[in-house]
């Protein structure tokens, strides 16, 4: 659990690689040794250590080396070619800067570098790397609390899994379910086991100091500051994505098979739909959804609304709402060996199985000449019928002959899992006057707010 009164620090994995470039900006004491170290370093794997190089300076520590700045306030620290945007279509390297600490830890054959910072600093750089500055306040305020929610939600669960695989003897946490026809997998805290959370979108987007913050981004998280929704005196888990397409989806049709009372499938509309059986777990209702153009406050055009949410390579991808996707069948069944690593020959047919209440698919059958098989959940279908993502899995799939070709066209609704809050829906909330309570609770059914820890004056985030 996480200590009451007392701001943490957060562990953040930022990149992995043979060998890690960083420039120092001001003076660092290497915790193991003492010495103190500024300008531009390389760190290489030395056996199981780690080699720093500096020109003709070369020091050879102990994994893991800690660099720690003498003077927080005013040293900062660049790692050179960060990619970001891992797997997505706007994949690309980029150097970032950072507050706090630097570890440099060893992960398999590479180097993994790790920002230390305190959990309020790394959120003025997540609300920041996630949307514009220049949100909407209200907008702002409801993002600050869901990540910080989020975050130390993440931060308690993986000190009880830690304990549980102490006191099992060093068992894994299980993250998916298989049989001779189906898996069933989903993607969470098992991919990071040496830090609290990652950079990148398989957690939340946090690009230090990089983007440049505004003042009324630390503005919100100075109001802000301790807050966050819990539900049963535990943490909400609170989830977010782009756009949930009309109706939010549950936790557990995406992650691990456990109910969350405050993530429920929610129309993103103040009223039900009308004109729609909102019943999407039923494949002529989940057409209809998917194909017509409900209101919902994700359904818009508004490029100021938009411009808060979606950054410049984020602008990139402008079909959101209601998306289109066409795959020869050569060209799919290709995709799908190369993605899932099966082999189902020429594939012939993409059944959904089930869906959630969002429409979005947790089960699907792919049907090939040489096998046919089940996959799942929501982000390993994406995966396994994508170069890098389809946008959601909520989609219906024709298959259509010419006589000359076949093809394989993908229909769909919404931008990522779909679970908590909408973050295209919730801008558009703040553009019409809704306080960030009040987005909170839409999406966060029966979660209440509590204060974790207040911040002192010397606390207080300076511009």
């Amino acid at each position: 659990m996480i200590e009451k009164g007392v701001v943490p620090e957060i562990q953040v994995g930022i990149f992995s690689d043979k060998e890690i470039g960083f420039t120092l900006n001001g003076v660092f004491i290497e915790k193991g040794s003492g010495k103190k170290l500024t300008g531009k370093w390389t760190a290489l794997r030395s056996d199981n250590r780690i080699k720093l190089v500096n020109g003709e300076q070369e020091y050879v520590n102990e994994a893991p080396a800690d660099l720690v700045p003498l003077d927080p306030a005013a040293a900062s620290l660049v790692l050179h070619g960060v990619t970001i945007g891992v797997d997505f279509h706007w994949e690309r390297r980029e150097d970032q800067v950072f507050r706090g600490s630097l570890r440099l830890i060893t992960e398999g054959d590479n180097l993994t570098a790790v920002n230390i910072v305190s959990v309020e600093d790394y959120l003025i750089s997540v609300i920041s790397s996630e949307m514009k500055a220049t949100s909407s306040e209200e907008f702002l305020k409801a993002h600050a609390v869901t990540s910080r929610s989020w975050l130390l939600a993440q931060l308690s669960k993986s000190r009880i899994l830690k304990a549980a695989d102490i006191r099992a003897g060093g068992g894994r946490y299980t993250s998916s379910i298989r049989s001779a026809d189906e898996i069933i997998k989903w993607y969470d805290r098992e991919d990071h086991v040496n830090f609290d959370v990652c950079a990148d979108d398989h957690c939340q987007r946090y690009q230090g100091i990089t983007r440049a913050s505004s003042p009324a981004v630390v503005k919100v998280i100075n109001e802000t500051y301790g807050e966050v929704i819990t539900y049963g005196g535990a943490i909400c888990d609170a989830r977010y994505y782009k756009c949930c397409g009309g109706i939010t989806e549950l936790f557990e049709n995406t992650w691990e098979p456990v109910n969350h009372p405050y993530l429920q499938g929610i129309p993103d509309n103040p009223e039900l739909p009308p004109g729609f059986n909102t019943d999407l777990s039923d494949e002529k209702n989940a057409r209809e959804w998917i194909l017509g153009n409900p209101e919902a406050f994700c359904n818009t055009t508004d490029l100021k609304v938009l411009s808060q949410v979606l950054n410049d390579y984020d602008q990139e991808t402008n079909d959101f709402f209601r998306w289109k996707v066409v795959y020869t069948q050569e060209d799919l069944s290709r995709l799908v060996r190369e993605r899932s690593g099966i082999d189902f020959g020429i594939i012939t047919g993409i059944t959904p199985l089930e869906r959630g209440p969002s429409g979005r698919i947790s089960r699907l059958r792919i049907e090939g000449s040489r096998k046919s098989f089940i996959i799942g959940k929501e982000l390993e279908i994406r995966k396994s019928l994508s170069k890098s993502h389809l946008y959601s899995s909520c989609f219906i799939a024709d298959r259509e002959d010419d006589g000359n070709q076949v093809k394989f066209v993908l229909r769909g609704a919404g931008w990522g899992h779909g679970v908590g809050l909408c973050q295209i829906g919730a801008a558009m909330m703040g553009e019409k006057g809704y306080s960030y309570r009040k987005i909170l609770r839409h999406y966060f059914r029966n979660a209440v707010f509590e204060k974790l820890y207040y911040p002192a004056t010397d606390n207080l985030i300076n511009e």
